[in-house]
């Protein structure tokens, strides 16, 4: 029953029924994708577990999050103004919600300057980072990017982060507090038919807030290149969501009066739990489907781990390689792995594992600044070193060395011996140089192999 169930709704999400009834049709088809791609991952992917484990991370980094953004907003004169921010973030939680943020920021006050020296600032600073990159590790999941951040650019870019957010939040409500006090809106205010309306609007300003927010996060945080448009989308969508979940949430705690009953004293930290998760959730969810804006051709597959065959693999290596060899070759240009998923049209979580074998061969290098390089002289790289890396690599356990029977082993013989007749001696420094053919000749020969 369930699976024909699936079916029916998969038939009248991705058939063209709905498309057929005209620019309507087509936009409740294209919202129904959506939600459906968003709906499957919450259920089958790992958008859940990383909300939990994004959660237990909170908890550790919570503290040293904060002292660290009072510590630099201390230094202007500024760190009151953070506090009403952090009582909106709990305002879902309710009475309850202040008392804990009453108690956090206490706690915050006691770090003296003097105690955050030495080992406690260096354990602060590397809790707030941790927090920064289990918040990465998270996006580039979601965007399929195998590869983190270098080591040099992770403690930059995040140290960068946890400097400046803070600055430009207060900032932000320093001109918003500035605006709301201008004679201009004052009059508009007291204006009968102006004045409800622009209450109204003034309402939702911390909701467009987080939704900036959520937009910067989702540009900045993945490893990978991510469109102003597709940011904003996933931004706008994961800010009303909050907001909406927000309200929810406050009301389930205002009429919730058993879970005080059962929890007691511990009412408090299970509701704050729960809303930590959602939070996470929700800033998943939003990333996920500025993911599938970007990247609609992911929308209805989901996220399936690619399965190459060798000859796809083959064509994979010799292309990175070749790639690789013409960026070299040519001043002032450089290579990585997005520009090269870029050319060829692939994510690079398929080119991933391909070029981290190039790399165990010492046939491919990364710089610090994560750009590609030849690993030797393009004049010593066999392109039968190439194909070897993927076809004759790889292997592990008890299926290194198998027992292959004489007739199968012969064949497999003369197969490779094919294979390596056709590369012959050719080297990456030939194909680039197209000795024996024309450049279009080259990439034809790359897609032969």
């Amino acid at each position: 029953m369930f699976a024909k169930l699936q079916e029916i709704i998969e038939t009248l999400v991705w058939g063209d029924l709905l498309e057929k009834r005209g620019l309507f049709g087509r936009f409740v088809a294209t919202i129904l994708r959506y939600i459906y791609g968003l709906g499957r991952d919450i259920m089958f992917g790992q958008l859940t577990l990383r909300s939990m484990s994004l959660v237990y991370t909170t908890l550790l980094s919570v503290v040293p999050l904060i002292a660290f953004s009072f510590s630099v907003l201390k230094g202007l004169g500024k760190h009151k103004e953070l506090e009403p921010l952090l009582y909106d973030l709990v305002a879902p939680l309710g009475p309850q919600g202040r008392e804990m943020t009453d108690q956090v920021i206490a706690l915050v006050d006691n770090v003296k300057g003097g105690v955050l020296g030495g080992i406690s600032l260096a354990f602060f600073i590397y809790t707030a980072i941790s927090m920064v990159q289990k918040v990465e590790e998270s996006f580039n999941y979601v965007w399929y990017v195998s590869k983190p951040r270098s080591f040099s650019r992770r403690f930059s870019e995040y140290f960068f982060v946890l400097l400046i957010g803070p600055i430009v939040m207060v900032v932000a409500l320093g001109v918003l507090a500035s605006i709301q006090s201008n004679k201009v809106v004052q009059l508009v205010l007291t204006n009968e038919s102006l004045g409800p309306i622009f209450v109204i609007g003034s309402k939702f300003t911390p909701y467009l807030l987080i939704s900036g927010v959520f937009t910067f996060l989702y540009m900045y945080m993945p490893n990978t290149k991510v469109k102003f448009k597709s940011a904003l989308v996933g931004g706008f969508a994961g800010g009303i969501l909050w907001a909406s979940a927000g309200a929810f949430f406050a009301t389930f705690i205002l009429y919730a009066s058993r879970t005080q009953l059962i929890y007691s004293g511990f009412a408090v930290a299970i509701t704050t739990l729960i809303w930590l998760y959602l939070s996470w959730l929700i800033l998943l969810i939003g990333a996920q489907l500025a993911f599938y804006y970007q990247n609609p051709a992911f929308l209805r597959i989901g996220r399936r781990e690619p399965r190459l065959s060798n000859a796809m693999r083959e064509r994979l290596a010799l292309n990175v390689m070749y790639l690789v060899g013409k960026a070299f070759r040519e001043p002032n240009k450089s290579t990585n792995l997005h520009e090269i998923c870029r050319q060829l049209k692939m994510p690079s979580i398929s080119l991933a594992p391909v070029v981290n074998a190039l790399e165990s061969a010492g046939l491919l290098t990364t710089t610090e600044n994560e750009e590609f390089l030849p690993g030797q002289e393009t004049s010593r790289i066999r392109l039968n070193d190439i194909l070897a890396v993927v076809r004759m690599h790889g292997e592990t356990g008890s299926y290194r060395d198998p027992a292959w029977t004489a007739e199968v082993d012969a064949l497999g013989a003369k197969l490779d011996g094919a294979l390596a007749k056709v590369a012959a001696e050719r080297t990456l420094s030939d194909l680039l140089d197209g000795a024996e053919d024309s450049g279009a000749g080259d990439r034809h020969l790359v897609d032969e192999q």
